[in-house]
């Protein structure tokens, strides 16, 4: 009885999570949802392959890992049917790094084709297969793709800059960062984002499309965008646990997020400049950091915290330890509910189509 009073708080907590992050992805699928369809019908006007090869780069392995490769196919069904010629075959991969739970996604593949057959009974044959590795480096065989997905995952750098010495108490690019800690981060993206649209080009057939979505900012400027704030949040908690001895100062002022927010302007520019692709379209929309949009934002803030607990516990477990992550998401989520008070949190979010040359 003691263990189950003990271990039921934690197994609630981890289904809070789990609950939030399957509703932020549902959130971003929705709203990408038209753009995704429009792009695909684009891509394949002018006929459907008998074998139609996707790829879902950063998949991950939650309940919505297969969302949407689930849209693609309905929506290419769709249009085989409205072009009345028999469905294509399917050949998905689904790539992340090789620490990803790919067993997780395999597990529901079972329910998914059963899915697929129900809404879809002359659904051509689908083959689903995992594939591991980082997406800057090569991951596919040259120009094998004809459609490529990729949701929130391209704002992941390579790897944290280098020469952030100068960032002392901040973990990301923020209002005190010095200029050169800024230039760093920006050399990082766009050395990273031309990697990754040159690799995709060489995977990619001619004509064929890539969709991205990602987390960007609404301004020019790195240092005042949307997530910043976010950031700057949780390293002012992590100050907090230096100021009362929890940490230690080297071990803070040696953290700093692989992860950078581009804007619109930049990625037009990088992709003109790579030249790999044409830039098709490029629409931007908004969403709330908390996916219920609680009225009450103490509770939104404890939305907001564990959302940002599930992307950033991994980092700071490896940098600090375990025993700081409960201390820390606490405070964490009180200098949230303070923010959210006086303004409302939103991320700025990008979705780009392209076709390779």
């Amino acid at each position: 009885m003691l263990f189950f009073f003990f271990f039921f708080p934690l197994l609630y907590h981890i289904y809070l999570i789990r609950l939030i992050i399957l509703m932020s992805q549902k959130r971003i699928i929705l709203e990408v949802r038209p753009f995704l369809e429009d792009s695909i019908k684009d891509a394949f006007t002018s006929g459907i392959p008998n074998c139609v090869k996707l790829a879902d780069l950063g998949c991950a392995s939650g309940p919505n890992a297969l969302s949407a490769i689930s849209e693609i196919i309905h929506t290419i069904h769709g249009m085989s049917r409205g072009m009345n010629c028999k469905s294509p075959e399917f050949q998905v991969f689904l790539n992340d790094l090789p620490g990803n739970d790919f067993n997780n996604i395999f597990s529901l593949l079972p329910d998914f084709y059963e899915k697929l057959t129900k809404e879809d009974g002359t659904l051509g044959n689908c083959f689903i297969t995992g594939v591991p590795g980082s997406f800057y480096s090569r991951i596919f065989p040259s120009r094998s793709l004809d459609f490529v997905h990729s949701s929130c995952s391209v704002h992941w750098l390579s790897q944290a800059p280098a020469g952030l010495e100068k960032n002392k108490g901040h973990i990301y690019i923020a209002n005190g960062s010095p200029p050169t800690v800024i230039q760093a981060y920006t050399n990082q993206f766009q050395r990273d984002f031309s990697l990754f649209l040159g690799l995709r080009s060489e995977e990619i057939k001619p004509g064929g499309r890539m969709v991205i979505t990602t987390i960007g900012r609404s301004m020019e400027d790195p240092s005042g965008g949307e997530c910043c704030d976010l950031l700057e949040l949780l390293a002012k908690s992590l100050s907090d646990m230096l100021a009362e001895g929890l940490i230690e100062e080297a071990d803070l002022n040696s953290l700093n997020f692989a992860f950078y927010f581009p804007s619109e302007g930049e990625v037009r520019a990088l992709v003109q400049e790579e030249g790999s692709f044409n830039l098709d379209k490029l629409v931007t929309f908004e969403a709330s950091w908390d996916p219920f949009d609680e009225s009450d934002k103490y509770r939104g803030a404890q939305n907001v915290a564990n959302y940002m607990r599930s992307i950033a516990e991994p980092t700071l477990t490896s940098h600090f330890g375990g025993i700081i992550i409960g201390n820390l998401f606490g405070r964490y989520a009180d200098h949230l509910a303070k923010h959210l008070l006086m303004e409302e949190g939103k991320y700025f979010f990008m979705v780009i189509s392209l076709t390779n040359k």
